[in-house]
């Protein structure tokens, strides 16, 4: 498993490209009645597979502030679903340690990290922060979590053994390579 700093800097043209990508869907997702649904866990596992825990977790972390800067919606919601998407990412990259990249990898990944996300961001954070009734935030949050399942399942499958392929793990993406003069 790469997980230095030279390898990680020199691959931020992966990161970019997952990013933006995942960026643009999810501002434009809600217009096409897609809420809750966006292909941050499949870029997040691909990267956790291809660069380690630091850089996983780090991508997840980034992803979810980033936005939330962007939207100029930062708070408390912005920390905790940060930390937990990059705790995701950590976990990732010890999943796929002898795992392979296959879509039925990434899917069982993907299933295992949506319903920890949705667990402390959904069930967890509403009666602890805001005062939420527990019955209200678990039996609320079913829908939500089968509909972000749904969407994370669809990409890690499709998604995610490509991503990780084509650009994770291609070393025609890296810095060097880019910049490359003839």
């Amino acid at each position: 498993m790469k997980n230095n700093i030279v390898n990680s800097l020199s691959g931020m043209p992966k990161y970019i490209a997952g990013f933006v990508g995942t960026l643009v869907f999810r501002l434009l997702s809600p217009f096409l009645g897609l809420w809750n649904v966006s292909p941050l866990m499949a870029t997040e596992l691909a990267g956790s597979k291809a660069y380690g825990p630091w850089v996983g977790g780090l991508y997840g972390l980034l992803s979810i502030a980033l936005l939330d800067i962007l939207m100029g919606k930062i708070g408390t919601w912005t920390i905790i679903t940060a930390v937990t998407y990059g705790l995701v990412g950590v976990w990732g990259a010890f999943f796929f340690r002898r795992r392979p990249a296959t879509a039925l990898s990434f899917i069982i990944a993907s299933v295992v990290g949506t319903l920890f996300f949705d667990l402390i961001t959904g069930v967890l954070m509403g009666p602890l922060f805001y005062a939420q009734p527990w019955m209200e935030a678990i039996t609320g949050q079913i829908p939500f979590t089968l509909r972000h399942l749904a969407g994370n399942v669809f990409f890690a499958g499709l998604l995610a053994p490509w991503f990780y392929r084509a650009i994770m793990n291609n070393p025609k993406w890296v810095i060097s390579q880019i910049f490359k003069f003839a």
